[in-house]
């Protein structure tokens, strides 16, 4: 069985991992063993797992294995380094066993060596190993390595490429084999025949490194060379190494071949099972009859070995390399995990098994205990003279005065003489117990004792036998057999009494057996509570079965469920998401769906994209109002709130000024339409994929026709929507009043009116949003994190959170001047109606005086800018963008300015001073200067001062290039995001002559392809389905109607965590519930195996983040309501004080 890679294997890996795993980044590293790792890579849609089995094996897999709890020191540092890196080449080192990994473009490489003990190496560009699986040694062909020390590539085989195979290179490998062959002369007799059968195949393995020994050997087949040739036969003549010479070709024709497309064609060669055999003859229960249980897996290679074409091997093709590679280790993984599994399964069986025999026996003594005592008390009565003639015997002699000894030899002189009295008594007597032990006859034995007489009188009569005949029978007459019982007998009571004693212990025995008897079975039970516990540890130390991976679908990542009307609805679970799907899924025809709370996530529905004006079912549109009311502050506040919903084009990203928004804001124009009050029920169900061909099964279950689908749902909307009409109270004014006004779109300053009814609406609910109802215009952000701000405090355009990139003292700039900035330029400086800037007192008086105005001198501006800037510096980050230039010549004005400027006169004591000082020093020049302050001191303190205004200066440069580059950023954001929002808006007009129409249809036609396979997924599986997948949902409980598993969820003070756990347990019981499986699968309200497998191979981390609260009650039969409700309270206490209680 092949356990390890060749280098023909590497290579083809190396390949194939190159074009899967390059563009991709690592996740995460994890121990599945001591000496076996798993690399998780990822990049948007796509997750892939390779397993590196160090020394062995490396691949990608599709099976799900269960990791170590905590990395061990080796993957600590491999995450330390490795950790999101981008995997940028993958390549084998030359010849040799190794691949390498290079991380970031060299940053950091990985090399996998795959032969002797194996080895995992992690370095740096400059190949210092940084980490590595085991330390080496020196050695004779190795070289040390340790942490720290460098990893030496030219050591490796053939690093700087194979050399060219020529008739010269065929001829020294031969001659090499030729003399180590002759030197070995120990090898003789049977050793030295089976060495010369693959003389020829070793010596080209060995010299000739570059192709692995069973290609040499397929290549050899192919070309039709006679393998047991003798190695001088081959020297000798060149017809043959020119025919070995063209195996060559063929071998290097066969390994490019292989390496020439994406994927490689993997073979796997395959023996008959010899279990499946036997389990053909004697059918067992649950026997598997598949194709992989009737084959043992024993080799695998990327070719057709021609040498194995007439044996007995299977082959098995696969497409796919690594495909090949993991179905043959896995398939063996899973043999070994299985049988391990049957170990620890069987244990816990004998040990239960024994302890319920030493139950059995323990019973059974106490049972034979009575029957004995039953049977020597009956003795006692049917031979009562013997009994009481014993009796008296003994104790005549004790009463003589006799001694002990003396009687006991008696007794056996007379046993001796045959008397009748002294046979019935044992020895050795029990004097000092005052008993004597006799054997009496059972009432029942007295026809044995007949037959026995018989025999015993026939025996004794046959004297017509002749002597040799006698001589003959050297073996002795069988003794007969004593069957009396041994009943001890007390000598101070009568034999009735003494029989009466034996009646009274079976009595007690009887007694003792049922205690026994109950002690035993709650023994028993603690016993069997223990093996199951152990066996449970075993289970859990030991490795799960490999489970496929079950492959995410798209809307996954999202919070998604079907509603019952079969419209697919995802949601973001932030604002991150929310975008997402804005910007990818919101299309023409769908609706958006939003709660004005504080959390409420961005919900939409997606229509069918062939029909996108039809419009969307009430209860769908409720179903989602329910999910988003559920994911805000309501569910935690247990508070009864409203939704509502608009169409795809009522949602842009864009303020009327042109102002793009942050992620997870939106603005919303136009009508709002409210829904009713949203209850917070939630349910976690299963829903299941079914096959193409199952879905035919399911047709009377859904909305297939799309005309009688559209009449309904416009019918139900209509009556829906006079409802709502009716429901509103007096005084409420309609959205459809206000449409051409727009109120809340004029700033704070000139809508004192609209921010009063906003203040009245935000006291009368205090977990309402910023939103107005009323409003056709108005800004939503999925995931607010500043509603606890005072709402009279908030404009009625909310502009989107500051940009982090941006610096400190811009992020708290008001919203006005924000909107300022990205309107114009002009809007900076206030100006009169003439365009002259209005001037300062202050300003006006220096005038006056003569002199210039400084850059200290405020500017006037708008209300909302003025005082907030005192210099040029100071201005918003998109005036200084947007004028760059200006404020330059403004900076290096400055300096002439103030140079211009009037110099004032020294004072008197000053002047002397000076004039003494260049008195003195007037002789000096530059130098003798600088020599004189260097001998003083001062020469460093200055260098020390100008280096730290040089580095200052840096700073500052430095810190006004990050403000310049990221102002340009956000520039470049909010021109794309306009330019999407156009484009988003001619899609949603139906103007699709631009030149974005072929993007447009493109992405409709992978719409539709998304949306094609949603009639696959149901609740309840028909008899016939085939099941694909289970997948866990979690959905308003109003749309769970139809499921057939489904766990009612409220809010509560339970984790999401311990209530999934919770769920999974219960319905792990239910499953090991004979009475609650249908193994046919024909009863759908049973449970069937198929849907035990699917659900059993979720792992419960995956499944965690399906559920879309933080804190729950379970609401399941049997006390699963989260605790404390199904317990009786107390006398003279009430019953609330119970999480689980409803009162």
């Amino acid at each position: 069985m092949k356990q390890r890679f060749s280098s023909l294997d590497v290579k083809v890996i190396a390949h194939e991992l190159s074009k899967n795993l390059c563009p991709l980044r690592v996740t995460n590293v994890y121990d599945l063993s001591s000496r076996i790792f798993l690399f998780k890579f990822h990049k948007p849609d796509q997750r892939e797992q390779l397993v590196v089995d160090s020394g062995f094996r490396c691949h990608l897999t599709s099976y799900a294995r269960s990791t170590a709890a905590a990395p061990s020191p080796f993957v600590a540092r491999l995450r330390k380094f490795l950790k999101t890196r981008r995997v940028t080449s993958i390549s084998q080192v030359g010849t040799d066993r190794i691949i390498e990994f290079q991380f970031s473009d060299g940053l950091y490489r990985v090399y996998l060596e795959f032969y002797a003990g194996g080895n995992i190496v992690l370095t740096d560009e400059n190949l210092k190993i940084l980490a590595l699986l085991r330390s080496v040694d020196e050695g004779a062909e190795h070289e040390q390595m340790r942490v720290g020390s460098e990893y030496n590539l030219s050591l490796r085989q053939n690093y700087g490429g194979a050399p060219p195979l020529t008739k010269e290179r065929l001829k020294d490998a031969l001659q090499k084999a030729l003399d180590k062959q002759q030197l070995d002369t120990g090898a003789i007799g049977r050793n030295a025949k089976k060495k010369g059968k693959d003389l020829i195949r070793k010596a080209l393995a060995v010299s000739i490194t570059e192709y692995p020994p069973l290609l040499v050997d397929h290549t050899l087949h192919t070309v039709g060379f006679d393998t047991t040739l003798k190695l001088e036969q081959v020297l000798e003549d060149d017809t043959l190494l020119d025919k070995l010479l063209a195996s060559f070709d063929v071998a290097k024709e066969v390994s490019d071949e292989i390496t020439s497309g994406d994927l490689a064609r993997g073979i796997i060669l395959a023996k008959p099972n010899p279990a499946a055999a036997v389990s053909k003859d004697e059918p067992s229960e649950g026997a598997s009859t598949d194709k992989a249980s009737e084959l043992l897996y024993d080799d695998f290679h990327p070719f057709r070995p021609k040498q194995f074409k007439d044996s007995d091997y299977t082959f098995l093709e696969f497409e796919g390399y690594n495909k090949t590679v993991d179905e043959y280790f896995s398939s063996i993984e899973g043999q070994k995990l299985e049988s391990k599994l049957y170990e620890h399964e069987r244990n816990a069986k004998k040990k239960l098994e024994k302890a319920r025999q030493e139950h059995a026996k323990r019973i059974g003594g106490l049972q034979q205990v009575q029957e004995l005592n039953v049977r020597k008390a009956e003795a006692i009565q049917a031979n009562v003279d013997r009994v009481q003639e014993a009796t008296a015997a003994v104790n005549g002699l004790i009463g003589q005065g006799m001694d002990w000894v003396e009687i006991a030899r008696l007794i056996e002189r007379e046993q001796r003489q045959g008397n009748a009295v002294g046979q019935m008594i044992k020895l050795p007597l029990k004097l000092y117990e005052n008993t004597v032990t006799l054997l009496l006859d059972e009432p029942n034995s007295e026809s044995d004792e007949e037959d026995d007489e018989g025999y015993e009188t026939s025996s004794v009569s046959g004297d017509s036998e002749s002597e040799d005949d006698k001589r003959k029978k050297k073996k002795p007459p069988p003794k007969p057999v004593d069957k009396r019982l041994a009943i001890d007998i007390d000598l101070g009571q009568s034999p009735w009494v003494n029989a009466k004693r034996y009646f009274d212990e079976k009595k007690s025995a009887v007694v003792k057996e049922g205690k026994t008897i109950q002690a035993s079975t709650m023994a028993l039970k603690s016993i069997e509570k223990k093996v199951t516990i152990d066996l449970k540890k075993g289970l859990k130390q030991e490795k799960a079965i490999l489970q496929p991976v079950r492959k995410q679908h798209w809307f996954e990542k999202f919070m998604y469920f079907i509603s019952s009307d079969g419209y697919l609805v995802i949601g973001g679970k932030d604002a991150q998401q929310a975008e997402i799907i804005y910007k990818r899924y919101l299309k023409k025809g769908d609706v958006y769906v939003h709660a004005e709370l504080h959390g409420a996530s961005s919900v939409i529905i997606k229509n069918n994209p062939s029909t996108p004006e039809a419009p969307i079912p009430p209860s769908t549109l409720s179903q989602a109002g329910n999910l988003s009311v559920a994911t805000s502050d309501a569910w935690d506040s247990k508070a009864v709130m409203s939704a509502w919903w608009v169409n795809a084009n009522q949602v842009s990203k864009t303020t009327p000024a042109g102002e793009y928004l942050a992620a997870g804001g939106f603005i919303i124009g136009g009508k709002k339409n409210f829904l009713p009050p949203a209850q917070l029920i939630l349910g976690f169900a299963v829903m299941f994929q079914i096959s193409d061909e199952s879905k035919a099964k399911h047709v009377k279950h859904r909305l297939l026709d799309e005309g009688a689908s559209e009449r309904t749902a416009a019918e139900g909307a209509a009556k829906y929507q006079v409802e709502q009409e009716q429901q509103k109270p007096a005084g409420f004014q309609s959205d459809s009043d206000s449409d051409e006004d727009f109120p809340d779109a004029k700033l704070e300053s000139a809508s004192d009116d609209s921010d009063e009814e906003s203040e009245t609406a935000d006291q009368s609910n205090p977990l309402q949003g910023r939103g107005n109802s009323a409003a056709p215009l108005s800004v939503q952000d999925s995931d607010s994190e500043d509603d606890e701000e005072p709402e009279a405090e908030a404009p009625a355009i909310k502009e989107p959170a500051p940009d982090p990139d941006l610096p400190p003292a811009k992020a708290g700039e008001s919203t006005d001047e924000v909107d300022e900035d990205v309107q114009s330029l002009a809007s900076t400086a206030q100006t009169d109606k003439t365009g002259r800037r209005h001037l300062s007192a202050r300003e006006r008086r220096l005038l006056r005086k003569g002199q210039h105005l400084d850059s200290t001198t405020t500017p006037s501006g708008p209300p909302s800018t003025r005082g907030s800037a005192t210099n040029d510096d100071e201005r918003s980050d998109l005036d200084g963008a947007l004028d760059s230039d200006k404020a330059t010549d403004d900076a290096t004005s400055k300096p002439s300015k103030t140079s211009n400027a009037p110099v004032k006169p020294l004072p008197r004591g000053k002047r002397t001073k000076a004039k003494k000082k260049a008195a003195k020093y007037a002789e000096q020049d530059e130098e003798d200067r600088a020599l004189a302050m260097r001998l003083l001191g001062s020469k460093a303190g200055q260098e020390a001062a100008a280096a730290e205004a040089e580095a200052k200066k840096k700073k500052e440069e430095d810190l006004v290039a990050a403000k310049q580059r990221r102002r340009e950023q956000h520039l470049r954001v909010q021109a794309l995001g306009r330019a999407a929002e156009e484009a988003r808006r001619a899609a949603h007009e139906g103007e699709t002559a631009g030149p974005g129409a072929d993007d447009g249809a493109a992405d409709e036609e992978a719409t539709k392809l998304e949306l094609a396979g949603l009639d696959a997924f149901i609740g309840r599986p028909l008899p016939g389905d085939e099941l694909l997948e289970a997948i866990p949902v979690c959905a308003p409980w109003s749309a769970l109607a139809s499921y057939k598993y489904k766990v009612k969820l409220q809010p509560g003070s339970t984790k999401k965590g311990k209530a999934v756990k919770e769920i999974l347990s219960r319905w792990d019981g239910a499953f090991k519930n004979p009475k609650t499986v249908d193994k046919t699968s024909q009863d759908a309200e049973y449970i069937w195996p198929r849907e035990i497998d699917l659900i059993k191979g979720w792992k419960e981390a995956e499944i965690y983040g399906v559920v879309p609260v933080g804190k729950v009650r379970v609401m399941m039969a049997g006390g699963g309501s989260g605790g404390g409700g199904g317990k009786t309270p107390r006398k003279g206490k009430s019953g609330r004080g119970g999480r689980g209680s409803k009162k």
